[in-house]
């Protein structure tokens, strides 16, 4: 089901600024038994990047209405909410704009993601580099141009996802997921103020580390640092976590880590 501003919908304007210009954010989620997972934290990246692009937050208990009358009862499904600037204004200025458009659809979810979840999956190494863009970085906003030619190159490869680097050469993220390693009884993941999302769960993992005084190093990594891990593995809202057994030659056993942190966002 489709949704605009609540009501059934088969299509947007062709005025619409997401359309346009990719203004706006979105979130992508995952259901339990008719419940969002992690809804809270879902609100307030989106609040975060409805802030920066200087977009009026909605009223979250209407938006909340309408994402429960497309919600599949199942044990597991996914929805999206897209918010856009909304439509009017020619050129870059927002000043003719109307009010936002909320958009939300629903989706099946993707099976093979227990099988990734059980038994891992391989990255590929992208070629291609993430910009840097520091007013942006970290905010899932409605311009995914880098991700989709970075999936596009591992698509070319056979690869089910890819390790993505910025222009510094520094791991930032996977075309779909943010990204971790344990060395030693440290867990390290990647800074992400220049590039990258970041992403609900990997908001739950940090505080999950921290509430259970595991140490983590949230830096600057080159691929040799990752390469040298005893273990990884990517997360996002809908996949939850998911070991990685190679990475271009190099192969990983799943780890004690994942293991508790898969059990921790599954219970």
């Amino acid at each position: 089901m489709f949704l605009v501003n609540g009501h059934p919908a088969e299509s947007i304007s062709l005025a619409d600024r997401s359309f346009q210009y990719g203004d706006g954010c979105f979130t992508t989620m995952l259901t339990r038994n008719g419940s969002i997972q992690w809804w809270p934290l879902h609100v307030e990246r989106m609040n975060a990047c409805l802030d920066v692009l200087h977009i009026s937050r909605p009223d979250w208990n209407q938006v909340e209405v309408w994402l429960n009358t497309v919600i599949h009862k199942e044990q597991r499904a996914g929805v999206k909410l897209h918010i856009s600037r909304g439509e009017g204004g020619r050129g870059y200025s927002p000043t003719q704009v109307a009010s936002p458009n909320v958009t939300i659809s629903d989706f099946i979810y993707p099976h093979h993601y227990e099988q990734w979840q059980d038994q891992g999956l391989q990255l590929g190494i992208c070629q291609a580099r993430l910009g840097h863009n520091p007013l942006l970085a970290g905010h899932k906003h409605n311009n995914r141009l880098e991700q989709v030619l970075l999936k596009a190159e591992m698509d070319r490869a056979n690869l089910p996802d890819g390790l993505a680097l910025d222009i510094d050469d520094q791991v930032i993220e996977t075309t779909m997921a943010n990204i971790f390693w344990r060395q030693g009884d440290v867990l390290k993941t990647p800074e992400l103020s220049k590039a990258g999302v970041s992403g609900v769960m990997r908001r739950v993992i940090l505080k999950w580390a921290a509430a259970n005084q595991i140490a983590v190093e949230v830096g600057n990594f080159k691929l040799a640092d990752v390469l040298a891990a005893d273990e990884v593995f990517i997360s996002n809202s809908v996949l939850g976590v998911a070991p990685i057994c190679q990475i271009g030659e190099q192969a990983f056993a799943i780890g004690k880590i994942t293991k508790r942190i898969q059990e921790m966002v599954n219970s």
